[in-house]
């Protein structure tokens, strides 16, 4: 299994309140991306605290014996980091309000498990073509879905950050779950949206054809973001199923 994770602050803000983090243990890989929101630097707060706490909880799994088990643990976990971030920002009123996107994969040598919440985004390619895994939790994607604007519209709507969940804002949660095949040469990408937002779908899917190097992949679209205008902060994992990859236990 190949992977490589980047961040970076962007051309504009002051301050990356984005985090990322990828564990391995006996099990698999477990990739999250975080983009904070909140006070002044609330947002990475909550970020880094997020990607710690799974940090932990990743170290302690004994077991995850196929997709189910790995959708549950999503669940469970969540609501564990949830709680973490939301009575911190209770008990700090510098961070009172703040909160994160979360997009996360569980990646065994025969399925993924991506859990998320908020616009953070997860794509999969493979021999059928690049898609969106992943749905995002804005006011705008609901609007799309309703048929009220159209996709088109939705890239350049006035409202489009406003966001209808995310991870510590309130006492509970709830984290969309979904389970694929990852096979050889499939590769996911998750990526905050200070990817998403700048660079098409079309342009990631051909810098994840054309080259190899995944360090040089995730350095590539990161430079595109930028290119673009890089308003936001810019955050991305990329993971390829590798020939003959006996990472992790396959499903029953």
């Amino acid at each position: 299994m190949e992977r490589a994770y980047l961040s970076d602050r962007g051309k504009v803000r002051q301050h990356n309140e984005d985090s990322v983090g990828v564990f391995e243990n006996n099990i698999g890989i477990l990739a999250i991306v975080a983009d904070g929101m909140g006070g002044h630097l609330a947002g990475d707060v909550a970020s880094q605290m997020t990607i710690s706490t799974f940090e932990s909880l990743w170290n302690e799994v004994e077991s995850i014996k196929g997709p189910k088990d790995a959708e549950i643990w999503f669940r469970d976990k969540v609501a564990e980091v949830n709680k973490v971030v939301y009575e911190h920002s209770l008990e700090n009123p510098e961070c009172q309000g703040m909160g994160t996107t979360v997009v996360g994969a569980i990646v065994t040598s025969s399925f993924a498990t991506i859990g998320h919440i908020g616009d953070s985004r997860c794509y999969l390619l493979n021999n059928s073509g690049y898609k969106q895994v992943t749905q995002d939790h804005s006011l705008v994607n609901e609007l799309v879905k309703s048929g009220q604007i159209s996709r088109e519209d939705a890239e350049h709507h006035p409202r489009k950050n406003v966001l209808l969940r995310a991870l510590g804002t309130e006492q509970t949660v709830e984290i969309d779950v979904t389970t694929i095949e990852f096979e050889e040469n499939d590769v996911l990408l998750l990526c905050s949206d200070g990817l998403s937002n700048k660079v098409a779908d079309e342009l990631m899917e051909k810098e994840l054809l054309n080259n190899n190097n995944l360090s040089n992949t995730a350095s590539t679209l990161v430079q595109m973001a930028n290119d673009h205008g890089g308003e936001d902060n810019i955050t991305l994992v990329v993971i390829k199923k590798t020939a003959n990859d006996e990472l992790g236990e396959k499903p029953c």
